[in-house]
């Protein structure tokens, strides 16, 4: 008998795509076929899915971006990204749809929807994207990565955690190196292609360190391209040791042998701070619509483990206070990396699966080791 297939749907940015990574990976080890549903923007990264993932690249678009004309024509590119998907399915009918937000996703979920086959959402942030909120009501289940998460009314929804990629969860746990009279290794993310904003205060706030904190740091920045040259330059002429790319391909070893961590608070990258357990800084997207990064950090501010800045009060003086007073108290550091392992859920991809095979209408039973001779 062949494996149960189920199509995971994702759209184009790290904070939807590595989640979706996390449970192919998982569901692949139970015997599972999978096959990632994405847009153009989306296949940017693939590169960390497993070889056994199929993918395939539907029409989509957004109404957040681009002029009349291309807001225009997202409907009729979504309609086929649906049909093609339709017609996929009716080749090869999947067990179960997973979508987990942005509109690349939503052609593979309304297929689903119009074939009646199994489907649920999974949401990362403290708030339904506009995608999920539009499905939510027309799917079998709502899991959360973040609880509490802010439902539309009659909704109910199940609390998995957000699932990180195999690569966090080799560095789970991983022994905190508190502050000391030695290099301090500062990471910076500002989700997927970096934030500019981090770009514009942090390396001045590191700058502004005291001595001898400022004379130890090694920064490793990702900064979004047309930023990249600018900061590296900062860095440079003020003689603090930087990497800046625009994106690391390795941010679970970066973070693990990280004393601090300035980042975003996107659900993600919140995740995977607390499976490894790091100090961190959060700096909530104050863009966000629905400020669903504030709500992300939450948890990890209420445990002690991360001090949360509003953009409104970042500064280069406000930042660099934060930053000495954690890198200059190597217990309290050492005791928020404890506290951020409090938060964590570094089951939270087994317990997605669990859910998908239960909405499935399977067992594990009857798809662990469905693949072998």
């Amino acid at each position: 008998m062949s494996p149960p297939l189920a199509i995971i749907a994702a759209g184009g940015t790290g904070g939807h795509m590595f989640p979706a990574q996390a449970l192919a990976e998982t569901l692949l080890a139970r015997g599972w076929r999978v096959t990632l549903s994405t847009d153009a923007r989306g296949a940017r990264y693939t590169g960390g899915f497993p070889k056994d993932v199929g993918i395939e690249i539907v029409s989509a678009g957004t109404f957040a971006r681009g002029g009349a004309l291309s807001k225009a024509v997202v409907p009729f590119r979504i309609a086929g990204g649906t049909l093609r998907t339709l017609l996929s399915m009716r080749r090869d009918p999947p067990a179960i749809v997973v979508g987990f937000g942005g509109y690349p996703s939503l052609p593979a979920v309304a297929a689903a929807i119009l074939a009646k086959r199994p489907r649920m959402i999974h949401e990362q942030n403290g708030v339904l994207g506009q995608v999920n909120q539009l499905l939510a009501s027309r799917v079998d289940v709502v899991a959360c990565g973040t609880w509490p998460t802010a439902l539309p009314e009659g909704v109910e929804a199940v609390h998995t955690g957000n699932p990180v990629r195999a690569s966090v969860l080799s560095r789970a746990g991983a022994g905190y190196i508190a502050p000391g009279d030695y290099p301090l290794s500062v990471l910076v993310i500002g989700g997927s292609q970096g934030a500019r904003i981090l770009s514009d205060v942090v390396p001045a706030a590191l700058d502004a360190l005291p001595e001898p904190i400022r004379g130890r740091i090694r920064v490793a920045h990702q900064a979004r391209g047309e930023d990249e040259r600018r900061v590296t330059d900062f860095y440079r002429a003020v003689g603090i040791p930087a990497e800046v790319e625009p994106f690391f391909d390795d941010i679970p070893r970066r973070m693990s042998e990280a004393q601090l961590v300035i980042s975003r608070a996107g659900a993600s990258s919140v995740a995977d701070l607390s499976v490894i357990g790091r100090p961190s800084i959060l700096v909530p997207l104050a863009a966000a619509i629905r400020d669903e990064q504030s709500a992300n950090a939450r948890g990890l501010a209420a445990a002690g483990a991360a001090v949360v800045i509003p953009e409104r009060h970042l500064d280069a003086a406000t930042l660099a206070d934060h930053i000495a007073a954690i890198l200059d108290q190597p217990e309290a550091a050492t005791e928020m990396a404890r506290r951020a392992l409090t938060v964590g859920r570094p089951g939270a991809a087994d317990d997605l699966a669990d859910l998908v095979t239960q909405v499935a209408g399977l067992d594990n039973s009857s798809t662990e080791g469905a693949g072998e001779p």
